[in-house]
């Protein structure tokens, strides 16, 4: 989420008039114009990063009571205590604890398929060849999940190995992880043969163009690399034994990722380099600033994820506690 808020700024052209997106008091009379999806952008993911950062924090809360009664530094002991806000492990505590992070489980879940809708409105809306199509908001949702949990794999198998948490991250939810893929990966080539079907039938020559141009235009490489990652090989997750095969889910992980990257890159440039005017056609390839930002983001994703492996709990103390507890009353 740190990363998505940076791009709506950059996309305005202008990012140091990006206040002008929020229904802040003006004076001047100057509105966001809420035709704009740049706007629906702003509205949904600010919602989307309040929900999952208050989600994130509720279900933290017993975990860094934990922290806090065992920490042995006087600083530590007081940042702790302010962020667990009281917690003592009442019956109380507990019942609202739990209230809170049902309420707020059912409200994220929602907002996933929003928030990924919305984003997708952001190309559907526009008579660009390409993306004017109703498909968009399932299938970026797909994708969504798709790129997610291939993301959560490529983070988990080596926090997994580095940290010893064999016991904790299980081959059975690894395998659960693979089949969401698999699933949700069969959903994407859906919508890729459909948004080429739909194009082809339809008898729009700027969309029949466009397909012609993925297939054997300029970028065509990136093209059949996108199905070879997001199609193709992920269909070898049909395998049991591949399924339980770390460093073949580790493999295949990272190729889900960078499929879903080229995803966005022919999305975005095969449809803007040939649009409806010839004598606006280009070729792009990514500047230093673009190879400098897209680094940078995964640079800033890296360096929050190893700041809260460091100075927070990578699993849940209580989550595990309560497994236990669970297990030991299964056992009598």
């Amino acid at each position: 989420m740190a990363c998505a808020g940076i791009f709506p700024l950059i996309h305005t052209g202008r990012p140091w008039m990006a206040f002008y997106m929020f229904p802040y008091p003006s004076t001047m009379g100057l509105w966001p114009q809420f035709r704009s999806p740049l706007i629906w952008d702003v509205f949904a993911v600010s919602t989307y990063g309040t929900v999952s950062l208050i989600f994130w924090f509720v279900g933290l809360i017993p975990d860094l009571a934990t922290l806090r009664d065992h920490a042995v530094k006087k600083p530590a002991q007081i940042i702790y205590g302010m962020l667990s806000m009281g917690w003592r492990g009442s019956a109380r505590h507990w019942h609202r604890y739990q209230s809170a992070y049902l309420l707020l489980a059912g409200l994220a879940t929602p907002l996933v398929l929003s928030v990924h809708t919305v984003v997708s409105f952001d190309f559907a809306i526009a008579i660009v060849p390409g993306w004017h199509t109703t498909i968009f908001p399932p299938y970026f949702v797909a994708g969504a999940i798709y790129s997610g949990f291939a993301m959560v794999l490529t983070i988990a198998i080596p926090l997994r190995k580095v940290y010893g948490l064999e016991d904790f991250i299980t081959m059975g939810h690894l395998d659960n992880m693979a089949k969401v893929m698999l699933a949700t990966g069969l959903i994407v080539a859906y919508g890729y043969f459909f948004e080429m079907f739909l194009s082809l039938y339809s008898g729009n020559k700027f969309d029949v163009f466009l397909v012609e141009q993925r297939l054997h235009g300029p970028y065509a490489p990136f093209y059949y690399a996108l199905i070879l990652c997001n199609i193709l090989l992920p269909q070898l997750l049909w395998s049991y034994r591949l399924r339980h095969n770390v460093a073949f889910l580790f493999f295949m992980s990272i190729v889900v990722n960078v499929g879903m990257w080229l995803e966005r890159f022919v999305i975005v440039v095969i449809s803007l380099t040939r649009d409806f005017v010839p004598s606006a056609w280009g070729r792009y390839w990514p500047t230093f600033w673009d190879w400098a930002t897209l680094i940078g983001t995964i640079g800033m994703f890296v360096a929050l994820l190893f700041l809260f492996v460091r100075v927070l709990p990578a699993i849940s103390i209580a989550e595990m506690r309560e497994l236990v507890a669970e297990t030991s009353e299964d056992k009598k």
